[in-house]
């Protein structure tokens, strides 16, 4: 029983969404953006809606097909998340509406066979990590500074950086794990240079993650220290990757580190005010 909710728990993309509401409330705690839930919210329920889109597209649209219950249920979660986005989407700020409205542009652009040969973007050889990088940054990062007006300046800028790398270190990890099943046209990272330099790239790419921090005008010591943390359990994920592993490696110990990191965060503020 318990591995059947936990399994729906995933292939409903469930802790995905928590991994994104997590990285929202990060950027929130940075910013020092308060009273501000509707964003996170929004987050959240988009990324269960885009999620199970980009997933199960191609069966909703075999209309011949006899849905399994699972999947039964995947579609009333998809759709009670897209009714609960439509409705935090309407007390959204303009400006953030027009950057979410553009990471669905990008969604729809992945997903749907908009180009020649009915194709689409997630087909376009090695620019997949991108596009993901990209939309996460646009809605954990700009969609919450967006809605909460705040000036954007070199601060934003080095954050941008920073979370872009975050989210391109863990997609090479999902890369490594379904190397033997990804098709080969995609040309992802672990196609491209081999396993052993993927590795090696995505432990390059967590020292500018850390130090990246340094560079902000205000920055909470406290946060150096949680970093090195999460810079150290992506080392081991990094370094233990490999397409022996099983699925729930990445779907939900790889997609935890937002989860963690925001844990931290909160365990850090709970000492402070103990003090």
């Amino acid at each position: 029983m318990f591995q059947k909710v936990f399994n729906f728990y995933l292939h409903s993309s469930v802790h995905v969404a928590l991994a994104v509401f997590a990285l929202v409330k990060m950027t929130q705690h940075l910013f020092d953006i308060q009273n501000d839930s509707v964003s996170a919210n929004f987050a959240f329920f988009g990324t269960v809606v885009g999620y199970n889109f980009v997933k199960y597209d191609a069966l909703t649209r075999n209309k011949g097909r006899k849905f399994s219950q699972g999947i039964k249920g995947i579609i009333v979660v998809s759709l009670l998340s897209f009714a609960a986005a439509i409705y935090y989407f309407f007390q959204l700020k303009l400006q953030t509406q027009l950057v979410s409205i553009g990471v669905l542009i990008l969604t729809m652009l992945y997903t749907l066979p908009f180009f020649p040969n009915r194709k689409n973007a997630r087909n376009w050889a090695g620019i997949k990590i991108y596009i993901v990088a990209l939309c996460w940054v646009g809605v954990t990062l700009y969609l919450p500074l967006l809605n909460a007006e705040v000036e954007f300046g070199m601060d934003i800028f080095w954050k941008s950086l920073q979370r872009f790398t975050l989210i391109f270190v863990l997609i090479l990890v999902f890369e490594i794990i379904d190397l033997t099943n990804d098709d080969p046209h995609l040309q992802t990272v672990p196609q491209i240079i081999g396993v052993r330099k993927t590795k090696i790239l995505g432990l390059f790419l967590l020292i500018p993650f850390y130090f990246l921090e340094f560079l902000k005008t205000q920055f909470d010591p406290r946060q150096l220290f949680i970093n090195i943390v999460l810079v150290l359990l992506l080392v081991l994920f990094i370094l233990n990757a490999s397409q022996k592993k099983s699925r729930y490696y990445t779907t939900f110990w790889v997609e935890s580190v937002p989860i963690l990191w925001w844990i931290m965060v909160l365990i850090s503020d709970y000492l402070l005010i103990l003090k």
